[in-house]
């Protein structure tokens, strides 16, 4: 019932505002590029040849739909990664995305808002007292000035942000081995602001430092930080968003980088991402986007910590 529940107040808000929902391929030739983020690769039995990969996320395909012109779509399925269990990670795991073209991604954080709003109003399994919590907007700076009490656009170097470490956080976990720039801040984020997050039940963190833009445009008026957030309930990271970068030769040139570090940190490499480079070739419109988990989502407005597949 659980399950159920969550699924039709999601489909059903998401019909009322003239979504289309788009089914997408579970097995693909590539399931995405995002370096620490591992495939299950799909041999057949038969003859022992590599068919593809399950996806990881619907997001290529779905922005192939973007480059033909549809304009709002949403998809709600199965998502596979090889990563180890935990209370808030999943081999398998429903993901909810959607988007939109031809907008600013400060919508899709509207759309994000009153989605949650919805639930909590609508769907019968959502705990009540959710209904007499607020919003909270920060900026990842605000976040670390915050909590660490400096600015980390102030570090955006590898040097400067491990030193700061070493000297003022003697307690985040540093190896002594070299480590980039991205894995230096999710070991103090991760370490000193995620768990202060808490108070605040209800909060989109944007404004990621540009290390950390993936598929997301660089702001403009400060190319210092990415256009981007990420929504928490009660501390827990349930939604990713991206202001999507649509300039081809931008994206190709990260992809690559991506490949590249996937091959020196794990020993392998994906097929390069063709249908993501026919969707950029093609033209993909100014657009936003955003990928939820929808158990975590109803694990934090329910309070529950059921596993929807076992039932």
């Amino acid at each position: 019932m659980l399950r159920a529940s969550f699924l039709s107040s999601i489909r059903r808000f998401f019909e009322e505002k003239g979504f289309l929902e788009a089914l997408t391929p579970p097995m693909v030739e590539n399931p995405g590029m995002e370096p620490h983020i591992h495939p299950f690769e799909v041999i057949g039995a038969k003859d022992q040849i590599s068919k593809g990969y399950l996806q990881t996320s619907p997001e290529f395909h779905m922005k192939e739909l973007l480059s033909h012109g549809l304009e709002k779509i949403y998809n709600i399925s199965y998502c596979f990664r090889d990563e180890p269990q935990g209370q808030h990670h999943r081999n398998q795991f429903i993901m909810l995305e959607w988007y939109r073209a031809n907008v600013y991604y400060e919508q899709i954080e509207k759309d994000s808002r009153d989605l949650i709003d919805y639930l909590i109003i609508n769907c019968p399994h959502v705990d009540s007292n959710w209904r007499e919590k607020e919003w909270s907007c920060l900026t990842v700076e605000e976040a670390i000035q915050k909590f660490c009490r400096f600015s980390i656009l102030e570090h955006l170097e590898v040097d400067s942000l491990r030193k700061r470490i070493e000297a003022d956080f003697k307690d985040v976990p540093l190896p002594p081995e070299e480590l980039s720039w991205d894995d230096l801040f999710f070991l103090l984020f991760l370490n000193k602001v995620e768990p202060k997050l808490k108070k605040y039940p209800l909060l989109i963190l944007k404004e990621y430092p540009h290390h950390l833009s993936a598929l997301s445009t660089l702001k403009k008026k400060d190319p210092r930080v990415c256009e981007r957030f990420e929504i928490y309930l009660n501390g827990v990271e349930v939604g990713n968003c991206f202001n999507e970068l649509t300039d081809y030769k931008e994206q190709i040139s990260r992809f690559q980088k991506d490949e590249t570090l996937k091959q020196e940190l794990y020993g392998y490499k994906l097929p390069f991402p063709k249908v993501m480079e026919s969707s950029l070739k093609r033209g993909l419109p100014t657009s936003a986007g955003i990928a939820v988990g929808v158990e975590r989502l109803a694990a934090e407005l329910s309070g529950s910590n059921h596993c929807f597949w076992s039932e």
